[in-house]
């Protein structure tokens, strides 16, 4: 990676093709929710791959309310997928039971403001730990914060599971009955329709989900898109999260999905990173292990059910990469981050036909 990029701050001006009119988004905004009355800025959240997001900022004077606004990437997308309509609606429920949820205020459905769906939430601030560990824990130098972090990680998605979908009002959600074999169809059907050159390992790794299919444990609320970069931390303790984002998938199904998903980046010392990278190589950071052993005993599932579900969430990121690179071959994006994914997608393709059991 290049220096310039390390460096790209957390907050930047909206980059050149992903403009928002601040103008008719203030307008839609008047008398929904507070401050929408006083003058608007608009930046955009640099991080992601996907969904745009970006900081709402109405001020005069003294007087400032920040928000954060979400919407789909440029382009068409995949059907079912960057669905705001069902982050909305996730969202503006889940916050009752999962304080972690950041709350959702309105959504906009009419295409004419901006040309696409979008929803508007409250602005959580945090530390949001990407392919390092952070100078404010340590910079990876830190055992005892490493470890943190990745307690953090299982301990929030443990509480997130154990949250009864029906008090939320979010039991409609999904559907329970049948929901992993779906899920394996629709991220093989993703595949074919994003697929830029045959690749017979990923074929193969989508024929063997489907044959060796397990039954699932009892469904909860899954946020189906479960890594270390879609949670925001304390800054003064990395253990405790205090938000977690990019709920655009979120269900009710089958948990260890999640699970499975967050392990496709768990890399540990020695083994070679494929993919996007994320800090778990760091000295204290536990090992896969550790990490199956505290959400099984949090949850109550037996850890033997688990491998499964590392081959099947490998497959599925190596899949949105391929989405996300497709996008950037057509010429949907010009975000020079995705001229690499075909190889990452690649590599995790054949990263999931090593790992079936």
């Amino acid at each position: 990676m290049s220096e310039a990029r390390k460096k790209t701050p957390e907050i930047i001006e909206p980059r050149a093709d992903e403009q928002l009119d601040a103008g008719a988004i203030a307008e839609f905004l008047q008398g929904r929710i507070e401050g929408a009355e006083l003058p608007l800025r608009i930046r955009q959240f640099s991080g992601g791959h996907a969904n745009l997001t970006y900081l709402l900022e109405f001020s005069r004077g003294d007087q400032r309310y920040e928000y954060v606004l979400r919407r789909p990437p440029l382009g068409p997308v995949a059907k079912g997928a960057h669905d705001m309509r069902r982050e909305y609606r996730a969202l503006s429920r889940l916050w009752r039971a999962f304080p972690q949820a950041p709350r959702a205020f309105v959504l906009c459905d009419d295409p004419a403001v901006i040309g696409a769906d979008f929803f508007v939430m409250e602005r959580r601030e945090g530390v949001v730990v990407r392919r390092r560990i952070p100078e404010c824990y340590g910079g990876g130098e830190d055992a005892a914060a490493n470890r943190k972090v990745s307690e953090a990680l299982i301990d929030t998605l443990a509480e997130l599971h154990r949250v009864d979908p029906e008090a939320v009002e979010l039991d409609g959600l999904g559907k329970p009955d049948g929901f992993l074999r779906r899920q394996v169809e629709g991220w093989a059907a993703r595949y074919e329709a994003a697929k830029t050159s045959p690749l017979a390992v990923a074929d193969e790794v989508g024929r063997w989900l489907l044959d060796e299919l397990p039954a699932s444990p009892t469904a909860t609320l899954l946020h189906n898109d479960w890594k270390l970069d879609n949670l925001a931390l304390d800054s003064e303790d990395p253990g405790r999260c205090v938000a977690v984002f990019d709920w655009d998938m979120c269900t009710v199904g089958d948990p260890l999905c999640d699970l499975g998903t967050l392990l496709c980046s768990w890399f540990e010392a020695g083994e070679p990173v494929i993919g996007i990278a994320s800090p778990t190589q760091s000295e204290g950071f536990m090992t896969r292990g550790e990490a199956v052993g505290r959400y099984a005993e949090r949850v109550g599932i037996e850890a033997g059910r688990v491998p499964y579900y590392q081959v099947f969430g490998t497959y599925k990121m190596a899949v949105v990469l391929q989405q996300i690179f497709v996008r950037y071959e057509r010429g949907q994006t010009h975000d020079e981050r995705f001229a690499g994914m075909g190889d990452g997608a690649r590599g995790l393709f054949e990263r999931a036909a090593s790992l079936r059991p």
